[in-house]
């Protein structure tokens, strides 16, 4: 059951590594795995006092926080549903999440969120803020800071089945799916970006990414806690350029993960205002968009280290695919590298499995792939076909097993001169054939560009048409 549920999996690292940190507020204090598990325990058991039941889904709207991280913990413990929200929506967006996601409780820091406030005020659900001042302080839960009663949770045994994380995916082609995923789903997903990337107790990040994202909360966190590895956390709640080396180098960081346009932004500030010194980096990793072949080489050249470009997606509880290690093989630029922990196929139309070189859609299937979409029963009935999770996107292999992506099915078909209708790849073949010049055009302009006063603009430019024809999601 250990390493069937993420509880397990962290409960068993914090007897592991109890002195070890575990989390770092830059600037603040340090919380060793030990301290961590008493925080989660104690703030689940008040939960469940104060009347969150198994099932339940709890809304989180934080800041990269550490209260952030203690009570997202704590809602799981306690076998509810943690629904991570951004800060940044409106109260109309706010209402539909609330709604959509049926949220009992919202979770805020003690600044609040007017916004999400007043969604959930709306919708007559109970708001608390969530505290902590410093590492051996008590947590505070506002206004309901109920006794704790450690029986509470001391008698609750999570299942690998209990729904742990509920997100929506981004909706840029239709209306947000509501995504389940279960604590089975957050342990598989764990355990594969551990292996693939060798996370240990003596690795150490600096999160760069917001947590109410899979690839910040899975890939940042979630693996390094579930690896015995350190996390510091801004001291802003956010990325910050003017202090992310600094973070970098005071935690001893060996990698990181972020978006392409993060990675613009850290480039660009080093060819601007370099550090005295960097890192020694392990490698730096590069998901949720395509990263231009360009980018990657001057990344490479400033802080030598590889980077390693990756495929996710929500439905996959992240990762899907990766460029490997050095010591394990080659990373090819241009490619999101080979499956990882799960079984993947190109497939047609009919469902039958595509030979290398042939373009196809990329089918998934394994312990980290959700069961399904809440609600949704016509989004299930396409998605899951033929024994495989279709995740919307077209791609082939090369000859030595490297993913390649050359776009979403719905985003190519409505820049097509027929309706798709079924997945029928004939009509977008036309299509694909463009797809490699405008790759190489896209790097032969970035290449002439990259010394220019306009760069930071002709980057985010390609970067924003990337997501439209490869799109690789969080």
């Amino acid at each position: 059951m250990e390493n069937q549920t993420l509880t397990g999996l962290l409960t068993r690292i914090a007897g592991e590594f109890p002195s070890r940190r575990a989390i770092s507020v830059s600037g603040k204090f340090d919380l060793t795995y030990a301290r961590l598990h008493e925080l989660v325990e104690t703030a689940a058991s008040r939960l469940v006092s104060a009347g969150v039941h198994v099932g339940d889904v709890v809304a989180l709207v934080f800041p990269n926080t550490v209260e952030f991280v203690i009570m997202f913990l704590a809602v799981i413990r306690a076998r509810a549903t943690a629904a991570p929200l951004n800060q940044a929506y409106t109260s109309d967006e706010f209402e539909f999440y609330l709604g959509d996601s049926e949220s009992k409780l919202l979770l805020t820091s003690k600044e609040g969120n007017a916004s999400a406030q007043a969604a959930a005020s709306k919708l007559k659900i109970p708001h608390t803020t969530a505290t902590l001042s410093e590492a051996s302080a008590e947590l505070t839960l506002s206004p309901t800071q109920s006794e704790s009663n450690p029986d509470s949770v001391t008698k609750l045994t999570n299942e690998p089945t209990d729904v742990s994380l509920f997100l929506h995916t981004s909706g840029t082609t239709s209306r947000p799916k509501g995504v389940p995923l279960t604590q089975l789903n957050l342990a598989a997903s764990v355990q594969n970006i551990k292996s693939v990337y060798k996370l240990t107790e003596s690795d150490s990040t600096v999160i760069v990414l917001p947590l109410f994202h899979v690839h910040g909360l899975l890939a940042g966190l979630l693996s390094s806690l579930g690896a015995g590895a350190a996390v510091a956390l801004p001291a802003a709640g956010r990325f910050s350029a003017s202090t992310f080396w600094s973070d970098m180098l005071k935690y001893n960081a060996t990698w990181y993960t972020a978006v392409p346009t993060i990675h613009q932004i850290i480039l660009d500030r080093h060819l601007g205002n370099p550090e005295p010194v960097y890192p020694k980096l392990r490698f730096i990793r590069s998901c949720s968009a395509s990263l231009a072949p360009a980018i990657m080489a001057r990344l490479e050249e400033a802080f030598e280290a590889p980077v390693l470009e990756a495929y996710a997606m929500t439905e996959a509880a992240h990762l899907m695919a990766s460029n490997p290690l050095p010591e394990d093989g080659p990373h090819k630029p241009g490619s999101v590298g080979k499956p990882v922990g799960q079984e993947m196929v190109i497939l047609d139309e009919n469902g039958v499995v595509q030979e290398t070189q042939i373009n196809g859609e990329v089918c998934i299937r394994g312990l980290n792939v959700t069961k399904g979409y809440k609600n949704n029963p016509e989004a299930n009935k396409a998605a899951y076909q033929f024994g495989w999770f279709h995740t919307g996107d077209l791609g082939h292999f090369d000859s030595d097993g490297y993913l390649h992506l050359v776009g979403r099915i719905k985003e190519l078909i409505n820049r097509g001169v027929k309706t798709f209708q079924g997945r029928k790849f004939h009509q977008l073949r036309w299509m694909q054939s463009f797809c490699p010049i405008l790759r190489l055009l896209k790097q032969l302009l970035l290449e002439f560009l990259m010394t220019n006063t306009v760069k930071r603009l002709i980057v985010q430019s390609f970067q924003e048409k990337d997501q439209t024809l490869t799109r690789q999601r969080y």
